[in-house]
């Protein structure tokens, strides 16, 4: 088990330069995009948060449950983002479903984690998916892993299958997506900071730099 997210921590760093200009290329925030964003889902949700309402800094993350690189992000960086900036109020941290295309079970995870998030269990089963992860790489249908995940982090199954059953949080992970493409993202994860889309290898390290110079910024205003 630990090697494995071990070896998905190296690919991630190795394979992430998609999120780069190029090798020397700082991390920064480029300006975003003029194209508007789709209104929100029916409901009126805008995707599952983590902070403080009054933190000064806003993260969006585009995500996909079955992606490798989402999974190496969510078990090696994020939990020192948690301690570093979510804890310490300098950053609420929004989570927003982008499943793509070409992974069979990604839109499956999203409704699972919805559903959890309905009994207040969201960011228990993003982490069970995420440190979890072998049901991505095995091909097979995940849909009992999912109910045995949230029975494990004390979801009351039966609401749970019959959401699952009722799929009533699909339009929220359609009006997720669209507000992606919207925004021009193209892979996943894909990260924007107060707006503005990240460039940059997303560690904790750089979240933090990034942060601690938009925050020496205001200051100085």
């Amino acid at each position: 088990m630990k090697g494995f997210y071990v070896l998905l921590a190296v690919v991630f760093l190795a394979g992430g330069g998609w999120l780069v200009y190029s090798a020397n290329h700082k991390s920064t925030a480029e300006p975003s995009s003029t194209a508007p964003v789709p209104a929100a889902a029916a409901d009126g949700f805008r995707g599952f948060t983590l902070g403080s309402d009054a933190a000064p800094i806003e993260v969006t993350e585009y995500s996909d449950f079955e992606c490798p690189w989402c999974a190496a992000f969510a078990t090696v960086q994020m939990p020192v983002v948690r301690e570093q900036l979510i804890a310490t109020g300098k950053v609420r941290w929004r989570y927003r479903e982008f499943p793509l295309s070409a992974h069979k079970y990604s839109h499956l995870a999203a409704l699972a984690a919805q559903c959890a998030g309905e009994q207040a269990r969201f960011w228990e089963m993003h982490d069970a998916l995420f440190t979890r992860h072998q049901w991505a790489q095995t091909g097979k249908d995940p849909s009992d892993l999912f109910r045995r995940f949230a029975k494990d982090i004390g979801v009351d199954v039966d609401k749970y299958d019959a959401c699952m059953r009722s799929q009533r949080y699909a339009g929220r992970i359609d009006a997720s997506y669209q507000e992606g493409e919207a925004r021009g993202v193209q892979g996943t994860p894909t990260f924007f900071v107060d707006g503005r889309r990240f460039q940059g290898n997303p560690t904790s390290d750089a979240f933090k730099a990034l942060v601690d110079s938009l925050t020496a910024g205001r200051r100085k205003r």
